[in-house]
């Protein structure tokens, strides 16, 4: 039997309050997402714990049953876990996820300069592709989101329900290993064809630039030799002087003070990126909640990394 934790926890929630809505704002989760859990924990289990056909919701005598058990369940589990590590006197940490190349290289800097204006903020990041975030914040699954701004609503993420706030302005910007001369070993300016390191096709930062090249005959010169969705893979293609590629300019700031890596184009080459940090306007944690207000009142310069 594959039970997870949290399931058993909204059924004890279902079964106190007899009310999916009122559940699911209990748990901050949404109230489909709320639902679903629950059915995932009826199949896990086998049988059907809740008679849906009345208002408010009853369980079946299985399920009546079955609450003895996850009561007493979930009650031993928060005991010990709040024994072992003190989770009664530590303070809710934000579960964040992020996409790649925020969490590596943007997240760091912009967190403890938001703490600057906040104080402590005990977080959690989880690095992923952006397509998996929106899930996860649909899902309830964590408190908030930071991803690129999305201008073609390809994201399709109603401002109503996950308002956001702008958090930075950046581009990304085409680098190349300099020659022996310091000017870019691959240039865009080139009439031969260019070597060329390509986001994958679902990367969000591949659609960007393929929105920038979409109607420029640049793009027959461009022969691309690798391909991955994280700009931090392109990065160290580049270093290995393998091509070019668009890079976040926040991603190789060293690299072009210091020279390692130089600009493969002017600045109409350049694509410009807004980052926001997202939230679901149908979860009411109290933590996240209070973030917002806070954020609300500060100066731009506090948000913007």
């Amino acid at each position: 039997m594959n039970l997870e934790t949290k399931w058993l926890e909204d059924f004890v929630a279902l079964a106190n309050s007899r009310s999916f809505s009122a559940s699911a704002r209990q748990r901050h989760v949404t109230q489909p997402a709320f639902s679903r859990r629950i059915r995932s924990l009826e199949q896990a289990v086998g049988v059907t714990l809740v008679d849906r056909s009345t208002t408010p919701v009853t369980l079946t005598p299985e399920g009546q049953l079955f609450l003895v058990t996850a009561r007493n369940l979930v009650e031993q589990l928060n005991e010990c876990l709040g024994h072992l590590r003190g989770l009664s006197m530590a303070r809710e940490a934000l579960d964040i996820v992020a996409a790649h190349s925020l969490a590596l290289s943007f997240y760091p800097p912009w967190i403890s300069r938001l703490q600057e204006g906040l104080g402590e903020l005990p977080t959690r990041l989880v690095a992923m592709n952006v397509g998996e975030a929106i899930h996860v914040l649909r899902e309830g699954n964590c408190d908030l989101m930071l991803a690129y701004h999305d201008p073609y609503a390809t994201m399709q993420l109603d401002p109503e329900v996950f308002p956001s706030f702008s958090i930075g302005q950046v581009k990304m910007v085409p680098v190349s290993l300099p020659g022996p001369d310091g000017a870019p070993r691959f240039s865009l300016d080139s009439e031969s064809p260019i070597p060329y390191l390509a986001y994958t096709q679902g990367a969000f930062l591949g659609r960007s630039v393929r929105m920038l090249l979409k109607n420029d005959p640049l793009r027959l010169r461009l022969r691309t030799v690798y391909e991955t969705a994280m700009a931090e893979g392109l990065k160290g293609m580049v270093l290995q002087g393998v091509g070019l590629a668009w890079i976040p300019d926040f991603c190789i700031r060293e690299e072009l003070n210091s020279g390692r890596l130089v600009r493969a184009g002017d600045e109409k080459w350049d694509v410009p990126l807004e980052i926001r940090l997202y939230r679901c306007s149908l979860v009411h944690k109290p933590g996240v909640e209070k973030l917002w207000r806070q954020m609300m009142k500060l100066p731009r310069d506090f948000l913007e990394a």
